[in-house]
């Protein structure tokens, strides 16, 4: 048989799951289920078989405690986020930071706050690359 091929990203439902874990920081199968939104009404064992699958692609690893698993992120919110806008930016902006930069800020009904607070994040950004303080 052959080895399935490790996923470097996430399901939609897997996401939901890690973001959870993600607040957390670790928790058990029920812990992880009371945060799901109530009208979720997943059952323990769909649950707990989407944190295994989360384990064997290396997303999460767990520790035994009696009969309960404990799961952890492997990998840090932050850190997907930068593999997902990266796999984006690659093949749907062919590999354009900018255009992707352009597409949200364009295509977004984005307020004057949202764009004041993009606008200090690209001037802290470049004076930090630059070392310049006169930007």
């Amino acid at each position: 048989m052959r080895k399935k091929k490790k996923s470097e990203f996430l399901t939609e439902v897997e996401l939901e799951f890690m973001t959870q874990l993600w607040e957390l920081g670790e928790g058990t199968v029920r812990d992880v289920m009371a945060k799901l939104a109530p009208e979720r009404n997943l059952a323990y064992t769909s649950a707990a078989t989407i944190l295994r699958i989360l384990e064997q692609k290396e997303f999460v690893a767990s520790t035994k405690k009696g009969k309960t698993h404990i799961y952890k992120a492997l990998l840090t919110k932050d850190s997907y986020q930068t593999r997902f806008l990266k796999n984006v930016s690659e093949k749907l902006f062919d590999n354009t930071p900018a255009a992707l930069v352009a597409r949200l800020v364009d295509d977004s009904d984005l307020s004057e706050d949202a764009l004041g607070e993009i606008r200090a994040l690209l001037e802290r950004r470049m004076k930090n690359d630059t070392g310049r303080d006169d930007i």
